[in-house]
Parts: C-alpha cells; structure tokens; sequence
C-alpha cells in the first residue's frame, strides 16, 4: 500500500468501506431518537425542548473538537483519530443505555458525538489521499450513501428491535458495534505514504484561522450551514414528531415506515449526488451552480412543510430527503478552494459551522414547539408551522447571500467557477 496506484478492490475494501461502515453508524446515532422519543417520554418524561436538547446534544462536542479534529486529521491521518473517536462512541453508547435521567441521557449522547465527530471528515481527508482530485465528489457521494443506509436502519428495523429488546438493550449493542469497528479501521485501513502535516500546532491551527476568515468560505457556508440544520435536524428527529401531530399518523410502525421510505430517498440522493454533479458539468454546469439550484429547490421544499402540510406530506418528504442529500457537494468544492493540504481543516472548520448551528437551532425547534399547549397525542401544529417556516427563510437569507457575495476560491492555481 506503499504505490501511487492501488487497486480499486484494495481502495474498498480497505479505506472506502471501513470508512463507510463507521459512518453508517453514525446515522444511526444521529436518527434513532425519532424512533425512540415515545419511550423517552414515557421511561424519563421529557418535553419537546428535553427532546430538542437531547437530540442536539450529539452536535455540541461533534462541533466543539471539529478545530482540533483538523489538525489532527492532518497530523496524524483518519486511521488513528478514527480509531479512537469511534472507541470513545462506544462507551457513550453504552452510557446511554444505563441512563436514567435526562442529565445522564445528555451527557452519553455528548459522548457519542464525540465519538464519531469525524465520521464524515475523516472520510474526506482519507478521500483526498487515495483518489484523484475528480474524483472527490464522485467518492464523496457514495459515503454520504452509507450514511443514508444507516439513516434507513434507524427507522424500521430499530422499530422492530424494539419490539425484542428495551431501548437500553439496543444501546447495548451499538456500543458493540461500535467497538468492532474501531477495531477493523485500525487492523484494516493502511497509513498512506505521505510526509506529515509540517508546522507546529500553532502554525496548523493558524490554516484554521484563515479558512474560517476566508471570503469564499463564508459565501457558501451560511446557505450550507442553514440548509443543513433543516435537514439533519429532521431527518435525525422532527421527522419522527411532525409524522405524529401535523400529519396526524398514531400507529408508530407506520410513522417508522414513512422514515424508512425517506432515507431511502435520502440514500438515492448520496448516492447520485456524485454521478449528477459530473453529469451536470459535462453539460457546462458548474458544481456551484447545481448546488446552489438544488438548494433552491430543498428550501421550496421546507415552505411545503411549514404552510401546506395537508397536501401531499409523504410526497413532501420523499422530496425532502432526496434534495436535502445533494447541496453536500459543497464540501468537495470547498476542499478544492484551497490548497490541497488545508483538506482536513477545510472540511472540519464548515463542521463546526454547520453543527454548532445544529445544536442550537434544533433545540430552539423543540422550545418554538413547546409554546404551544400540548394536545391529547401530542404537540400543537401552530409549532411546526413556526419552526419549518424559520428554516425557509434562514435558507433564503443564505441564498440572497450567495448571489451578492463575489467572493473568489482562495486556491487561485485551482480556480471554481461561480457561476
């Protein structure tokens, strides 16, 4: 593994899937408490802001370490902070299940965001060290893929695990899981025959500082990072919710099929994500651009949510999760925008945006609804209308943004056409 020109079984079976198969896991994290929040509240007794803050808490360290996680991407490579990071979600899966307060709850989900804080950033940098550079969105995509799939397992089948074990159990083995696959990444994955990023830690973190004051950075980042909270505060909770009181859905196997048929129109859309954007440059469209017109069309999407939630709602989030996956081709182009060895701070320093961001407004969505007095079988629509019409109008912000900014790539030698 020591060549410049690996075979592609050996790129996946030895970087592409293990990689992979960490950030399914992640997903599943991210997803299982819009399965799990009606036995939260009956085992803990939490409210919709309880639920938003325990949901959002996998965010705060995933977003707080994302400065250090790029340096130490950088310095050391995916394979060892990957390794760890995922031992560390093991404990705070097991944590979680042998929670019995919304306290103890919070802290084993910081725990395991901690955990899998580089799932897709690690990824990345491994991405840009084995593949060619155009390949990077292609590759980019298929990962997010095994994302989506662990998103569609966090639906139906962890559904059907409930009835066979308690929530606890489950958490049991995720940790589990988690663990063995610690293991693989550090048997299986090799280090790639590059020098270590040079510097000290200061002069390495200064690069972080100067992509998080860049002007290109932040004419894509507030559209990413609004378009994201919409859809990982969804897909990863309120999904699960909005299903129950504004779609009117009691039977949980149901509401649990409809989150199944989601992500996987989720994973469809990781999947083509790569394949559309060359398609899309073939033709003279840049990645920019196609991004940008998918953004359009996902935040359209949310204004269906907020003010026609009676018509069509299963279309709507079909629609939901197969635009919401394809704006993640920002990050490549972001990567691309600077010099190639910023790579880990690039895509950690939007992370931090964009989760801190997550933390914060997917609680804020949990108090918007709970102004509203509950009703017989759950929260008020009059929440949901509030929340999901913020959202489109935060993506609106952002886009009105994109178009006045003129801000240019800062890796002049790799121009990116904004067109």
């Amino acid at each position: 593994m020591t060549g410049n020109a690996p075979t592609f079984a050996t790129l996946l079976l030895r970087v592409f899937l293990p990689f992979a198969l960490a950030y399914f896991l992640s997903y599943i994290f991210r997803g299982v408490n819009a399965v799990i929040f009606p036995y939260l509240e009956r085992d803990v007794g939490i409210t919709a802001g309880d639920l938003g803050l325990l949901t959002s808490a996998f965010f705060l360290f995933f977003a707080g370490c994302q400065p250090v996680l790029g340096v130490m991407l950088d310095r050391y490579g995916p394979r060892k902070v990957q390794t760890v990071l995922l031992a560390m979600a093991g404990v705070g899966s097991a944590l979680f299940g042998l929670s019995f307060s919304l306290g103890e709850l919070v802290v084993a989900r910081v725990l395991i965001g901690l955990g899998f804080a580089g799932g897709l950033m690690a990824a990345i940098k491994a991405i840009t060290l084995w593949y060619p550079p155009e390949r990077w969105g292609l590759i980019t995509g298929f990962h997010m893929m095994a994302g989506g799939l662990g998103s569609m397992a966090a639906t139906l089948p962890v559904q059907w695990s409930l009835s066979v074990m308690s929530w606890q159990g489950l958490f049991f083995w995720l940790a589990g899981l988690c663990l063995v696959t610690s293991a693989i990444l550090f048997v299986v994955v090799p280090e790639r025959g590059t020098p270590k990023a040079q510097g000290t830690l200061r002069e390495q973190f200064r690069i972080t500082g100067i992509v998080l004051t860049d002007g290109f950075f932040w004419r894509i980042q507030p559209l990413l990072t609004f378009q994201q909270v919409a859809f990982i505060a969804s897909i990863t909770l309120w999904i699960g919710p909005w299903l129950r009181d504004v779609g009117g859905i009691a039977d949980r196997d149901v509401r649990a099929d409809i989150q199944l048929y989601t992500t996987a129109t989720m994973t469809l859309g990781f999947a083509l994500s790569g394949v559309l954007s060359g398609a899309f440059r073939r033709v003279g469209v840049s990645d920019f651009a196609s991004s940008t017109l998918v953004s359009v069309l996902f935040a359209l999407v949310c204004a269906w949510l907020a003010f026609l939630p009676t018509f069509q709602p299963v279309l709507a989030w079909l629609l939901f999760g197969f635009l919401g996956a394809y704006p993640i081709q920002y990050m490549p182009l972001l990567a691309r925008s600077f010099p190639a060895h910023y790579a880990g701070r690039v895509s950690t320093s939007s992370n931090l945006v964009v989760f801190t961001m997550i933390f914060a407004l997917q609680w804020a969505i949990g108090k918007i609804v709970d102004l509203w007095p509950r009703t017989a079988t759950g929260y008020a629509t009059d929440g949901y209308t509030w929340s999901y019409g913020a959202l489109f109008v935060l993506q609106v912000a952002g886009l009105l943004w994109l178009f006045v900014s003129q801000a240019r790539p800062l890796a002049e030698a790799r121009p990116v056409a904004a067109d």
